[in-house]
């Protein structure tokens, strides 16, 4: 049997799935599984959205400020930018 042959990896999908569906019906079982709340749900799927976003402008080469994709700028710079976006509008 060749290495690469070996372990969990080399398994097909359908076969990992089925093992690792086992092993959470035991833990639970035994009580030893985590659940989830709410709130550590919520910050997983941030933490996950931001860290995706985060590759996806990396590749494509783009930068973003803050969290929220918005350029960091102090309280007077974002007035002016306003200013001048009034102003187009205008």
């Amino acid at each position: 049997m060749a290495k690469e042959d070996r372990g969990f990896a080399s398994m097909d999908r359908a076969k990992q799935r089925e093992i690792a569906s086992k092993g959470g019906k035991a833990a639970h079982q035994k009580g030893t599984a985590h659940e989830w709340t709410s709130e550590e749900a919520r910050e997983a799927g941030r933490k996950g959205g931001m860290a995706s976003h985060r590759r996806r402008n990396e590749q494509t080469g783009s930068q973003s400020g803050d969290e929220n994709g918005a350029q960091n700028m102090s309280g007077s710079d974002m007035s002016e930018r306003d200013d001048t976006s009034n102003e187009q509008i205008r």
